[in-house]
């Protein structure tokens, strides 16, 4: 069994009016499977209201299971002594770093969730340095958090995460309120996490950019997974993606343009270099 195991995840939120009967159902979750092995990256893409935050919620037992099963880690989530466990396997970065740094110092807020759960003392601080080193953050150990810029805060969120030395790490859009610069530099730590210390990576996001060196990409619409594969393969389909309303990185759409205008370009073009390369050889033809 891999390290994230969901089959026919089913999440409805309810409204109700004053005297608690039932007004709307909303669907949130619709009979979704998820296959995650440990040490993948995994993108999960989708526009807003897809089902992607919620899905997240139940693989961090943030929401109560309803329907189907899901295993983090070798532990069932629908049972409640095991949310323990989940939420030490699986740790979760939220959108605005400021709703998880709650210390008025770097170091001490990295510091508070290993604290929590009594590890000793030497071993805390030892964390605190590996976690920060991780995310390029140590220099800024003594710093307070409100002087740091919205990339360095996200950071330090993931260093609190990376503490409690989780196996994945699920970050439910955790560039959304950043400046380019700043999703450069989460991005970069990330993905220098998952190359080098072997920890899974779930990314939640709606930026086509951030999902080209992801292992594999889940598409969710209305609550369901309608298209998964590889970032090659699920970017190849540009004209099924802008009917979900999503868009492809801006390399791919103009390799797809260009396709459209006859040139022999390759579909599922990721990057400027292989959009050269395609380009170079249709000139070395003629």
């Amino acid at each position: 069994m891999g390290i994230i195991k969901a089959r026919k995840l089913v999440h409805e939120y309810i409204r109700r009016d004053e005297e608690g009967n039932v007004e709307a159902i909303q669907t949130a979750l619709d009979q979704v499977d998820l296959d995650v092995e440990q040490g993948e990256f995994i993108a999960i893409l989708g526009h807003n209201g897809s089902g992607k935050s919620t899905l997240a919620k139940h693989i961090n037992a943030i929401l109560e299971l309803e329907e189907g099963s899901l295993w983090v880690d070798g532990y069932d989530v629908s049972d409640d002594t095991n949310i323990w466990n989940v939420r030490q396997s699986a740790g979760m970065v939220f959108q605005n770093p400021d709703n998880q740094i709650i210390a008025s110092v770097v170091e001490e807020d990295v510091g508070f969730g290993p604290e929590n759960i009594g590890v000793p003392t030497d071993e805390i601080w030892q964390r605190v340095e590996n976690s920060l080193r991780s995310v390029g953050m140590l220099k800024y150990r003594a710093h307070s958090p409100n002087k740091l810029s919205g990339g360095q805060k996200q950071r330090v969120a993931i260093a609190g995460v990376l503490a409690m030395q989780p196996k994945c790490i699920v970050l439910d859009e955790p560039t959304a309120m950043l400046d380019p610069n700043g999703r450069k530099e989460v991005l970069k730590a990330v993905h220098e996490l998952n190359r080098e210390k072997g920890v899974t990576i779930l990314l939640i996001t709606h930026y086509m950019e951030e999902v080209t060196g992801a292992d594999r990409v889940y598409v969710m619409d209305r609550g369901r997974v309608v298209m998964q594969g590889t970032p090659r393969e699920v970017f190849s389909k540009v004209e099924e993606l802008k009917k979900l309303r999503l868009d492809v990185p801006q390399i791919t759409l103009l390799a797809h343009e260009l396709r459209q205008e006859g040139l022999a370009i390759p579909q599922g073009v990721l990057t400027q270099e292989e959009l050269t390369e395609a380009i170079e050889q249709i000139c070395r033809s003629f």
